[in-house]
Parts: structure tokens; C-alpha cells; sequence
């Protein structure tokens, strides 16, 4: 199909949401009839994954193109607990690259990539950030609770202003904020990137949503409702683009950062059936894991003059394919100066042409994993944030398991080597390039 205008081109991302949190993945609780209608008319993928299974590193693999450790936004030699580096400043990030190229550039909503004056979103080259620094926030007072020896505080800003909107519930903030930038920039491209910080913890929803799913039992009601209210500002930022006469030309990426939280701060888990907030389907692991249910994710793509709808594709890809993509799309040239590690996948959703990928390569906390066509091996796996997998070394045939729980090391040991030499020799290498980075 032939593109009739420069394009625009939206971000939606989600925070800790599960493979199987949306209806067209399959949810029996959850009701997500906008990115349902997203899903048909654009392409639904089924084998795309975020470059980690946490928050910081995930947007920073997004943003860049690049693997998460060589943005300095990384946990390579560090315990999952430990300080994660905000962004640097020499990153040429999405937001950067359009902005070069005539574009006004916009986020709202959720930002974790550093607090430092270098590090913030104005400093990326986002014209206009309304949203908060840190990792989480409550949802009305948009206060920061959750650090570790670090008093509450208030973090919601309008660029480098600090703004007040106590008693407005942030997922629908973010929505009108975005509705109105649309409108604003009818005339002019422009790249929004829509960082839903839903339905991370604290656990909070209005009535109205909440009113929805009666019938669950609390832990399950909550969650269906802050991601109905999700579903809903996907809706209005649709109807926005429709309204304005842009929706025709408009990329739409949908995804989340990573898995489904066991964190206890969620409040989700004091039952005898602890319910943990969220689900990874059939997949196992959840957030903190390199098992897929930790970072295989939900993600949609659209752009109705260009992109075929109906699409179901089974390819691998990963976040880090989204910026090399984005360019391609606005034919945008990808200079040297990028170094990305993505890779387009256009002709894989306008040509039916296999992933670009051969291998797909992970890190995080002790834990190192690696995808090759339908081979997955897992050293040193965690199933969430707490609980060690039990063995050491884990090999899977996801054309047959899924959800990777049957161990086939033992039976295949010459591919479980070969991928282990595989993902020791890259994690090397990324470990000696960070280093050199860092002299």
C-alpha cells in the first residue's frame, strides 16, 4: 500500500502487563473491545518480547533500538535490587531522531530513565512531558511512596515544572493529555509516546471501573478495571485520531514493558490462591523472570493506509525492532551514528518475511537466556523477583512447550551447548563494550 502523508506515529506502553491481560490474547476476566479492534485492524503478534523483564531497562531498549546495556540504563554486574543508571544523555533516543527530522515530539505519562537533569525527557528531546519521573506513583496523589530509606514525594511534572492535580486518577490524566496534544497537532507530524503506568502497583481504580467486574472477587476486579481504564483511553486516543482526520495515517505501537508482578506491594497475594495481579497466559515466569512470562508481551501494530489488517504474526521480534521500524516507516535513513541492535520488520508485516532475528539475546540479575528459532535456554532462571527455577540450566522447544515446562537439556545436550556457549560468548561481549563505554 502506498503511504498518501507523512505519517504520525504513537507509542502505547503499558506497565506490567501479562500476555494474558487482553481479550484478544485470550483473557476470560478482562473486556479490552478498543485494543480488540486496535488488534483487527492492524497486525497482532504473538511471539514478540521485551529486551527485559523490568521496567527501566525494557523502555530503554524501546527508545534507543539498543540492547539495555549498552544505553546505561543496565543491571550487568548489579543484583536486582541495586540502583539502575538513568539514561545517558549521549543516547540518541526515538524522540531525538524525529525531532532531527521535523517532528514535535511528546511523552506522557511514565518515564524511568533517570531523574537527573540530563537524564529527563526535555533533555531526550521530548518537546512536551507531562508525567512523572520515577518508577510508580500513586495513582490520585501522584506521590512517591515505594523507595527504600527515601521519604514520600510528590512527582508529577508539566516539562520541568512540578504540577499539582491531586484527586485525578493518572490513566485518564495521561489520556486527555494526549487527546489534546493530537489536536493541537493536527497539522504538523508528530511522535507521542503514551507510557501508561497501569496496572502496576498501588492497586487503585475509580468506581466506575470497578463497577464493571463486580462479580470477581476484589484482587481480580481491580486489576480488570485499571486496565479497562487503559482500554478506554486506547479508545478516546483512536477517536481523537479519527476526529482529527489522522488515524488513516497514524503508526500505533501497543505493548507493556514486561511481565505480571508477584511484588507484595501489589496487595494481590495474601490469599491461600494467591492471585498475583495480572497473568502471563500459559507462559511461565512472571516480572524479574527470562522465562516468557516475564518477557513475552502483548503488542499490536497499526497503520491502516499501509499495513494490512487482520494480521496474526507468529515471527519473533523485540522492542528493540520499533525504532528501526518507525524509520523505515517515515523513511527516515538509520545513520551509523544509531549502532542499533533492532531491526526493522517491515517486510515481515507487508511481506510476509521471516524475523530478521536469528538469535535474541537477554540478561538480567544472574540470569542470561537466549531464542533461536523455537529453542529457548535459560541459565540461572528465576521465576519472579524471589523464587530460583529449579534447574540451573533450561532448554525448551516452544513449538511444543509454550510454556517452557519441560526441560529438554538432558535430551538435546549438543544445542543446549551450543546455545550456552552462545549466550556466554554475547554476554561477554557486552560486558567488555559497557566497560570500554565506561572508561
Amino acid at each position: 500500500m502506498k503511504k498518501t502523508r507523512k505519517p504520525n506515529f504513537i507509542i502505547i506502553y503499558c506497565d506490567d502487563l501479562g500476555y494474558g491481560d487482553l481479550g484478544c490474547y485470550g483473557s476470560k476476566h478482562v473486556k479490552t473491545p478498543n485494543l480488540d479492534q486496535l488488534a483487527s485492524q492492524g497486525v497482532r503478534f504473538t511471539n514478540w518480547y521485551s529486551n527485559s523483564p523490568i521496567c527501566s531497562p525494557s523502555r530503554a531498549s524501546l527508545l534507543t533500538g539498543k540492547y539495555p546495556a549498552k544505553t546505561g540504563v543496565n543491571t550487568i554486574l548489579r543484583g536486582e535490587r541495586d540502583k539502575i543508571n538513568g539514561l545517558q544523555e549521549s543516547e540518541k533516543t526515538m524522540a531525538a531522531v524525529f525531532r532531527e527530522h521535523g517532528y514535535h515530539t511528546a511523552l506522557f505519562g511514565k518515564w524511568h530513565l533517570g531523574t537527573a537533569a540530563d537524564s529527563r525527557p526535555n533533555a531526550q528531546r521530548f518537546e512536551e512531558f507531562y508525567g512523572f519521573l520515577a518508577g510508580c506513583v500513586d495513582y490520585y496523589s501522584h506521590i512517591f511512596y515505594w523507595g527504600k530509606n527515601v521519604p514520600p514525594v510528590h512527582d508529577l511534572w508539566h516539562n520541568e515544572q512540578e504540577v499539582w492535580n491531586n484527586g485525578r486518577y493518572l490513566t485518564e490524566v495521561i489520556t486527555e493529555k494526549t487527546v489534546e496534544y493530537i489536536a493541537r497537532h493536527r497539522d504538523e507530524p508528530f511522535f507521542a509516546y503514551v507510557a501508561f503506568n497501569a496496572p502496576h502497583f498501588p492497586m487503585h481504580a475509580p468506581e466506575t471501573y470497578m463497577q464493571r467486574y463486580a462479580h470477581l472477587p476484589w484482587d481480580r476486579q481491580v486489576m480488570a478495571a485499571m486496565i479497562s481504564a487503559v482500554d478506554d483511553g486506547v479508545g478516546d486516543i483512536v477517536r481523537a485520531l479519527k476526529e482529527n482526520g489522522l488515524y488513516e495515517d497514524t503508526a500505533i505501537f501497543f505493548s507493556s514493558d514486561n511481565g505480571p508482578s508477584t511484588e507484595a506491594r501489589n496487595w494481590l497475594d495474601g490469599t491461600e490462591d494467591p492471585y498475583y495481579g495480572g497473568s502471563a497466559g500459559i507462559l511461565r515466569g512472571h516480572k524479574a523472570s527470562l522465562f516468557d512470562g516475564g518477557i513475552k508481551e502483548p503488542a499490536l501494530l497499526s497503520y491502516p493506509s499501509y499495513i494490512r489488517s487482520g494480521q496474526v504474526c507468529e515471527e519473533l521480534g523485540v522492542m528493540m525492532d520499533v525504532l528501526p521500524t518507525f524509520l523505515e516507516l517515515a523513511e527516515i535513513g538509520t545513520s551509523a551514528a544509531l549502532d542499533m541492535d533492532g531491526t526493522s520488520i517491515v517486510p515481515m508485516i507487508t511481506e510476509g518475511k521471516p524475523s530478521p532475528h536469528e538469535r535474541v539475546f537477554w540478561e538480567y540479575a544472574g540470569q542470561l537466556a537466549v531464542r533461536e528459532g523455537n529453542w529457548k535456554l535459560v541459565l540461572g532462571g528465576k521465576l519472579d523477583f524471589g523464587r530460583k527455577a529449579p534447574e540451573q540450566v533450561h532448554l525448551a522447544d516452544l513449538s511444543k512447550d509454550p510454556g517452557e515446562r519441560v526441560n529438554l537439556a538432558e535430551q538435546f545436550p549438543e544445542i543446549a551447548g551450543r546455545l550456552e556457549q552462545a549466550v556466554r560468548e554475547w554476554y561477554e561481549s557486552v560486558k567488555k563494550e559497557v566497560a570500554e563505554a565506561d572508561k
